[in-house]
């Protein structure tokens, strides 16, 4: 597994992001509020988390909601997956959303969602008059059928 050095500045009075396992592929972010939040039924929020971060150039961060919010109290990203780029140094922030039909109370230090950091690569554009046919061809969402 490759390791990649990541400078952060955590103002967040709240541990690092951390790996829960040694496969996980996120660690947890949490919310970086002085005092319980409310998040009302289909209302959407600025949570913000304390972390600043450096990428190296090639790397990207994306912000990923915690499956067990999600399926327990519908509380996502509306952004998902957020994305952090190299190059921005401001305060990662959250956008959640309460998909529920119940308020929800985002805790000091409570794990509002997972970050992922990856490679991504850029393309360049190559203009043509065809592409090459498939099997599938332009056969989209349930073309196959299965359910």
């Amino acid at each position: 597994m490759e390791r990649v050095n990541v400078k952060i500045i955590n103002n967040s009075g709240q541990e690092l992001p951390a790996y829960e396992t040694f496969s996980s592929a996120g660690m947890d972010v949490r919310a970086a509020v002085k005092e319980p939040v409310v998040i009302h039924p289909m209302e959407r929020m600025l949570v913000p988390t304390g972390l600043r971060v450096q990428l190296p150039h090639g790397y990207e961060m994306q912000m990923r909601p915690r499956s067990g919010l999600s399926l327990k109290h519908g509380i996502t990203l509306v952004n998902t997956p957020g994305t952090v780029d190299a190059d921005y140094r401001g305060e990662i922030g959250i956008i959640l959303i309460n998909l529920s039909n119940e308020d929800f109370t985002i805790n000091p230090g409570e794990r509002i969602c997972q970050m992922v950091v990856t490679r991504y690569t850029h393309v360049h554009w190559e203009p043509v008059d065809r592409i090459d046919e498939t099997e599938r061809g332009d056969g989209a969402f349930g073309h196959t059928g299965v359910n």
